[in-house]
């Protein structure tokens, strides 16, 4: 610990600020400064904020689910074609990448709130322009909006939750809003089931619109909500911060985290400059260290794979050989279901494990779980079954040069026909599929939408009997992934940036998150017909491994210290002649002071600058 002596130095003569430090005052300053999280309740008003917070994600997740089955009726309405459907999916993505550094600006200009209410606003505008759409223009212009909409949201709220929360509840309160996000797909997929048989017209409007109702909610519940005392601190409004604060502790006394909070404000403050937030940010090292565990987090998170099994479910689903438009449907209704509750689960294990352990175990879960989707696909590809039968219709097709179900498959141009018997499939034929309706063949046995008797055509399925194994491995890898890896990129990054870095890096990692899930999204089926299926899981695996070995090096825990406290995790270098991080930080007293940090461990670390 930095001692003092009798003259008002430090041991190394350096002066200290005696305003913010005397010997009167080094008992107080040798108690930890999260002594918040010994409190035994919260005010109910927090877990109000946090339900109108997390509405956002609830349409986060709501937008990006509900589309998979409204497809199904919107490329009848509107006959779209192959590229349109993409489209239509990716570019919420793309405008959730744009607009999250767009986010992170606003954040810092405006404030948390105004930004949030303004992407309640954008949720409802969008939700109106796809329920009211005419046309596949207006559709579009829709999807763009809600994805404006979802990138401002997924950047700012987790900060917002962060910054409102104690420092015992932080964790649990931010995982809630990823909750919300699996909850509003499971949502989705319910609504996707209930709509879609109803008329082509009418059941998709149904879907889309729906987002609607909950923006509109977020955003009245968020006219009597305040701004983040530490936004308000920041922008020296701080006797309105005192009040917001003391409204979030209840009765508990404010003034140790008030001026905890305002001594990082005013230290950032002395050490301003002119270098954009970004650059300052890189200059620092442990700002550095600490955008790079975000960011990382946040790439090996998609790169695991979750929202490509989250985007195409029902793919796998009917790839792994389930047959039956509605039983592909409620199966994936199924799927989303797990991932909400695991989820909810881990809600009630980041603070009892922790941060680290929780995003650790997650993955090696992650990792065997697609190991196991990759066997079954692969089990599946080594006992396809074969093509038995030449259509002299189909004569002279590229589709007829195929040997069995898998290759025939890995075509997306053809499809199988065959038939079904207590034996196994018969009289296999590999044939064209109709481009615009590809539920039925250009020609031959199965050029009808009406099959005879036994007959199946099969244009993204093989008959196997391994269906069940990745099916299980699904199911798997969702209740491994979501209490863990679901969640925890989000709350960590809320955390681990000092108030001055905190919107920027927010920002840089949603974007990272982003940009990584729609490369992901529109490589998936590229790479199953380039890797096949079983190779794609394979890929996800090794890549989750490669998190795996990252994150096992370099994150450190943040379980139960104040948002100041967490800044000193990232002060000591990775490598080289000074002390690495010490993961096991229960056993640290740091207190933050103006100009310096100190901890337990006797040591001066770096300043912003």
């Amino acid at each position: 610990m930095l001692a003092g002596s009798s003259n008002g130095t430090t041991t190394n003569g350096a002066r200290r600020p005696r305003s913010l430090y005397d010997e009167a005052d080094d008992e107080k300053l040798s108690l930890k400064i999260d002594s918040l999280s010994s409190q035994k309740s919260t005010p109910g008003f927090v877990y109000v904020l946090t339900f109108f917070s997390a509405l956002g994600g609830f349409l986060f997740g709501y937008d990006t689910g509900v589309i998979s089955g409204a497809m199904i009726l919107l490329r009848n309405e509107f006959q779209l074609s192959l590229v349109w459907q993409e489209y239509i999916v990716s570019v919420t993505v793309a405008a959730a990448a744009l607009f999250a550094p767009i986010g992170g600006f606003l954040n810092d200009r405006l404030g948390r709130r105004p930004v949030i209410m303004g992407a309640s606003v954008v949720f409802t505008v969008g939700a109106l322009c796809m329920g009211i759409a005419g046309d596949k223009y207006l559709l579009l212009a829709g999807r763009i909006i809600v994805g404006a909409g979802i990138g401002l949201t997924s950047t700012t709220i987790p900060m917002y939750l962060a910054e409102c929360s104690p420092a015992n509840e932080r964790g649990r309160l931010v995982s809630t809003n990823i909750a919300m996000v699996a909850c509003g797909q499971f949502v989705a997929s319910v609504v996707d089931g209930i709509f879609g048989w109803c008329q082509y017209d009418v059941g998709w409007r149904y879907m889309l619109g729906l987002a609607g109702i909950p923006s509109f909610v977020q955003f009245l519940g968020f006219v009597f909500m305040p701004e983040s005392p530490r936004w308000l601190i920041i922008n020296e409004r701080e006797e309105y911060a005192r009040r917001v604060l003391q409204t979030m502790r209840g009765h508990f006394d404010i003034d140790e985290e008030f001026d905890s909070i305002k001594n990082s404000y005013l230290e950032a403050r002395d050490g301003e400059s002119r270098t954009p937030v970004l650059i300052k940010m890189l200059q620092t090292p442990s700002v550095r260290r600490a955008l790079f565990v975000g960011c990382g987090l946040q790439l090996f998170q998609q790169l695991s794979g979750i929202n490509t099994v989250m985007y195409y479910s029902a793919t796998i689903i009917r790839m792994s050989g389930v047959r039956g438009d509605e039983t592909t449907i409620w199966l994936s209704a199924f799927t989303a279901a797990v991932n909400f509750v695991f989820t909810v689960l881990g809600l009630f294990l980041v603070e009892k494990i922790g941060r680290r352990a929780l995003t650790l175990g997650s993955l090696i879960g992650a990792i065997v779980s697609l190991a196991w989707l990759a066997i079954g696909f692969q089990l599946s590809a080594m006992n396809t079954a074969p093509i038995t039968l030449t259509e002299p219709s189909a004569a002279g097709s590229i589709c007829q040069s195929y040997v069995d179900c898998n290759s025939c498959m890995r075509d997306l141009t053809c499809g199988y026909c065959y038939l079904d018997s207590d034996h196994g499939p018969q009289n296999g034929t590999c044939l064209r599929a109709n481009y615009d309706e590809p539920f039925k063949a250009v020609s031959g046995r199965c050029n009808d939408t009406h099959l005879p008797g036994d007959l199946t055509w099969a244009y993204d399925f093989c008959p196997t009997q391994f269906y069940w194994m990745p099916m299980i491995g699904l199911v798997a890898y969702l209740m491994f992934f979501a209490p863990g890896m679901g969640p925890m990129p989000w709350t960590i990054n809320s955390e681990i940036y000092p108030s001055w870095a905190r919107s920027t890096g927010n920002a840089a990692s949603t974007f990272t998150n982003w940009t990584v899930n729609l490369a992901m999204s529109m490589s998936f089926l590229s790479l199953t017909q380039s890797l096949t299926r079983f190779g794609t899981f394979w890929l996800y695996s090794g890549l989750a491994l490669i998190g795996l070995i990252v994150l096992a090096l370099f994150l450190p825990e943040t379980k139960g210290k104040t948002l100041e406290e967490v800044e000193g995790l990232f002060a000591r270098p990775w490598c080289g002649t000074g002390p690495k991080i010490d993961y096991n930080v229960e056993n640290i007293q740091y207190v933050h002071i103006r100009g310096l940090n100190r901890d337990g461990r006797e040591s001066e670390i770096d300043s912003p600058d």
